[in-house]
């Protein structure tokens, strides 16, 4: 995909570890109920088909890490926030399986919903 920007699970655990406290936004694009098996910590699951309708609450000059089961639904949501001007958008290749295949532990996430 044209201009889609990726991080591995070792690149955005250093992004997680500089910015920590800052302007970044990692969000969990999987279905509630796969979201409620783990995820990275500090993430807000938004279920993709959910990102249009609370995409415009999304803080555009936050770095916006998306990330799924694997890589190819939140490649979809970064697809589709970028179309609407969000520019600080990555994905995260391999999704949680990756990170959890390198090694990366899992936490209980928030949906974003119960944050407004």
């Amino acid at each position: 995909m044209l201009g889609l920007k990726e991080l591995d699970a070792l690149q955005l655990h250093g992004l997680l570890q500089e910015q920590a406290g800052k302007n970044l936004l990692l969000l969990d694009v999987r279905t509630p109920a796969e979201a409620a098996r783990g995820g990275i910590h500090g993430a807000r699951n938004v279920p993709l088909h959910l990102l249009p309708v609370v995409g415009h609450e999304l803080d555009n000059d936050a770095a916006l890490v998306l990330y799924c089961h694997s890589g190819a639904r939140s490649a979809q949501g970064c697809a589709f926030l970028m179309t609407r001007g969000y520019n600080n958008v990555y994905n995260l290749r391999g999704g949680v399986l990756g990170w959890a295949q390198s090694g990366r532990p899992l936490a209980p996430i928030e949906s974003l919903a119960t944050n407004a």
